[in-house]
């Protein structure tokens, strides 16, 4: 590079959507990560309803405590333009053919960063059986993978027990906490933040070394 030379680097804009990833295990439920769908609204709606304390203590608020209400429909079609535009992957988790939860890539940036943050829930009745360890590495594949990225972070409240687990259980390293990050459940809230690269794989995967972490 000569002095005053520019290097402008190419950015990624867009990305393929709708996507479907499926994993199966003998001993775990079959688990998927598709789009969100117009039809899924009643299963939708009786999960969310079901889990409304169970998700909602850990979930992000408005800091004015004034969310903009959206109907379902206007909902998965957010969903779906901002996919399309490459600014977030928006999972839906089905367990056994069931809705489970939600898992998203979000804040996702190319050129020389190349990273995105993953934030997910799982309904209660699936918790403690692998399913949010299992589609967070899932997750993690497909961006290292197809959309290229470099580095996966989640942030996680530090009494949030099971999400602690599933990233040790993934063996994401540990970056510190972030001081009120997040406005929470009333007020703004701690994090750790950990994060997975790349480089950490040394050419492998998430979801095989945990399978093979597993194994007896």
């Amino acid at each position: 590079m000569t002095t005053g030379e520019v290097v402008m680097m190419l950015e990624r804009p867009v990305q393929d959507w709708p996507v479907t990833l499926v994993s199966r295990d003998p001993s775990m439920p079959a688990v998927a990560l598709r789009a969100l769908r117009r039809g899924d609204k009643s299963e939708w709606d009786r999960v969310r309803s079901a889990n409304l304390h169970y998700v909602g203590q850990w979930e992000p608020t408005a800091p004015d405590g004034v969310g903009r209400r959206v109907t379902f429909r206007q909902y998965v079609k957010s969903l779906d333009r901002e996919a399309r535009a490459g600014r977030i992957v928006p999972f839906l988790i089905e367990a056994d053919g069931r809705i489970a939860g939600q898992m998203h890539l979000f804040g996702i940036v190319h050129g020389s960063l190349l990273s995105g943050a993953a934030g997910y829930w799982v309904a209660e009745e699936h918790a403690g059986h692998g399913i949010a360890t299992r589609a967070l590495a899932m997750l993690c594949d497909y961006a290292f993978g197809p959309l290229g990225l470099h580095r996966v972070e989640v942030n996680v409240r530090p009494e949030n027990g099971p999400s602690l687990r599933v990233v040790e259980h993934l063996r994401f390293r540990d970056e510190g906490v972030r001081e009120r990050y997040l406005h929470i459940n009333g007020g703004w809230r701690d994090h750790r933040t950990f994060a997975l690269t790349s480089d950490d794989l040394q050419g492998g995967q998430v979801l095989d070394r945990w399978a093979r972490a597993r194994q007896p």
